[in-house]
C-alpha cells in the first residue's frame, strides 16, 4: 500500500525507541536499543537514533514524510551554537539546591521551574560551569536540532521546567535582564513544523530529503498520546520513573513538582517522581523480576515501609531535594523485598494522585498504565489495592504517541492545502 508514513522517536531514561505509523495510525515498525553508556551522553542519543533508523525497512524509510521526537523532560545539555555538546547532559533527576535562592528572583514560587529539581536550576549550574556563549537545550530539542543541523528551536512542553510560561507564551520578565537570555530556545508549540532534515544527514541515514521535522513533546506526554484515555481515566507511566498524567479543563494551580502541558489542544497536568522501575533494576541486577513477582501474594501486606527513590531527592508528590531513599533493612527473602518495594512505589503513586486532586484535577475513576511495569500483574493488583480503582494496561510505545503528532501535522497541512486550493479556484 502507498501513502505517507511518519516516524516517532522516543528518547527515554534507558534508551531509544522508534515507531513508524501509516495514515491509519497502524504501527508498522517498532524497535528499541539501550544507551551504550547512559542518559548523560548526547553521543548515545545520536547513536541510538542512527542505528534504529537504519534498521527500518528501506521501502518504509523512503515513504517517511514527517518525524517528531520526544525526550525525558528536564534532561538538559549545554552546547555551542553549532550544536556541539560542551560536556555531558545533566539528567532530569539531578537536583541543584545551590541555586535555590536564585530561582526565587527569576520565576514564580511553586511553579515547575522554581524547584531545585527543575531545569532552570540545572541551567544555572551549566551557565556557571561553562563561561563561553552557549545554548541550553533539552534532550528532545537537541536531537530535533541535530536532524535539521539547526538548534534554534525548543518545544513548549519540554521547556516548562526551564521557565517557559504557557499562559503568556513567553519567558518570565526577569529573564530579559539576564546575560544568558541568548542561550534559551525559540519556543514552538507541540505539533508545529520546525523545518526539514539536513540534506547530508538524510543521505547518510537513507531518509527522504524533504522529511519534515515536527516539534515533539516529553516522553511522558508521548506515552499519554498512545493511551487513548477516556475522560474519567488517569494515566500512570511505570517506566524507569513513575509519572502521573490527567487531562483537565484548565491549567492546575502550581504545585511542587507538577506541570500543566498543552497537548493536542487539551490541558494535560501531571507530575513525575524520582521513584520508578530504575530502583527495581538497581536492587535486583540481573534478576528476572517477572519470575520473582510470581512468588508474591499481592493481596497481602508485606509489613515493610520502604521509600524506593533512584538517589537523593524527590520532586513529586513532594518537592524535597534532600530526601533520602529508604531501601533498608533488606529482608532475606528477595520476593519479600520486591513485594515491599512495589508497595513503596504504589504508596508514592497513591500520594501523587491525591496531590493532583488537591491541586484541582478531577479524581480519576480508572487508570491506564503504560511502560514496562504495566506488564506485571502482581504489581497491578498491589496498586489496585492501594488506589482502590480498576487499572488497565496499554502496550503501545511512547514512540507511537509522538509519531501521532507528526501524522496530525501532515494531515493538518494537507487539509489547509485543500482549503487554499479550493479558494483559489472559487469563482470571483
Amino acid at each position: 500500500m502507498g501513502g505517507p508514513l511518519v516516524l516517532g522517536i522516543d528518547l527515554g531514561t534507558s534508551g531509544v525507541r522508534v515507531a513508524v505509523l501509516n495514515a491509519q495510525r497502524e504501527l508498522l515498525f517498532s524497535e528499541a536499543v539501550g544507551y551504550r553508556r547512559g542518559l548523560e551522553y548526547p553521543e548515545d542519543w545520536v547513536a541510538g537514533c542512527s542505528q534504529l533508523i537504519q534498521a527500518i525497512p528501506n521501502a518504509d524509510r523512503m515513504r517517511l514524510e514527517a518525524m517528531a521526537v520526544d525526550g525525558t523532560s528536564g534532561t538538559l545539555v549545554a552546547c555551542s551554537h553549532d550544536g556541539q555538546p560542551l560536556g555531558n547532559a545533566l539528567p532530569y533527576h539531578l537536583a541543584c539546591p545551590e541555586h535555590l535562592s536564585t530561582l526565587t528572583a527569576l520565576v514564580p514560587t511553586g511553579g515547575p521551574a522554581a524547584s531545585a529539581s527543575g531545569s532552570l536550576a540545572r541551567a544555572l549550574r551549566l551557565i556557571q560551569q561553562y563561561s563561553q556563549p552557549l545554548l541550553l537545550r533539552h534532550q528532545a530539542d537537541w536531537i530535533s536540532g541535530w536532524f535539521m543541523q539547526n538548534w534554534r528551536y525548543g518545544e513548549e512542553g519540554n521547556n516548562l521546567r526551564l521557565g517557559w510560561c504557557l499562559s503568556e507564551n513567553q519567558w518570565p520578565e526577569a529573564f530579559q535582564h539576564q546575560s544568558w537570555k541568548g542561550a534559551l530556545p525559540d519556543i514552538r508549540p507541540s505539533g508545529t513544523m520546525l523545518g526539514t532534515i539536513a540534506p547530508e544527514l538524510a543521505r547518510q541515514l537513507g531518509l527522504p530529503e524533504q522529511l519534515q521535522v515536527i516539534a515533539g513533546t516529553t516522553d511522558a506526554n508521548a506515552a499519554v498520546l498512545t493511551a487513548d484515555a477516556a475522560d474519567d481515566e488517569g494515566i500512570t507511566v511505570l517506566g524507569s520513573t513513575l509519572v502521573l498524567k490527567r487531562f483537565t479543563d484548565c491549567p492546575l494551580d502550581s504545585g511542587a513538582g507538577t506541570s500543566t502541558h498543552r497537548v493536542g489542544g487539551r490541558w494535560l497536568a501531571g507530575g513525575a517522581s524520582n521513584s520508578g522501575g530504575a530502583v527495581l533494576l538497581q536492587c535486583f541486577p540481573g534478576i528476572d523480576l517477572a519470575e520473582l513477582s510470581r512468588q508474591i501474594d499481592p493481596d497481602q501486606d508485606s509489613g515493610w515501609d520502604l521509600r524506593p527513590l533512584i538517589g537523593r531527592g524527590e520532586r513529586f508528590p513532594v518537592d524535597a531535594p534532600e530526601m533520602e531513599a529508604v531501601l533498608t533493612p533488606r529482608p532475606v527473602s528477595d520476593s519479600l523485598y520486591l513485594h515491599a518495594l512495589l508497595e513503596g512505589l504504589s504508596r508514592i503513586e497513591c500520594q501523587g494522585w491525591a496531590k493532583l486532586t488537591q491541586l484541582g484535577a478531577p479524581a480519576p475513576k480508572r487508570l491506564v498504565t503504560l511502560g514496562g511495569g504495566a506488564r506485571n500483574p502482581q504489581w497491578r493488583r498491589i496498586r489496585e489495592r492501594f488506589l482502590q480503582m480498576p487499572i488497565r494496561s496499554c502496550a503501545s510505545p511512547p514512540a507511537a504517541g509522538v509519531a501521532r503528532l507528526a501524522l496530525h501535522a501532515l494531515q493538518q497541512r494537507s487539509e489547509e492545502s485543500m482549503v487554499s486550493e479550493g479558494e483559489s479556484h472559487a469563482p470571483s
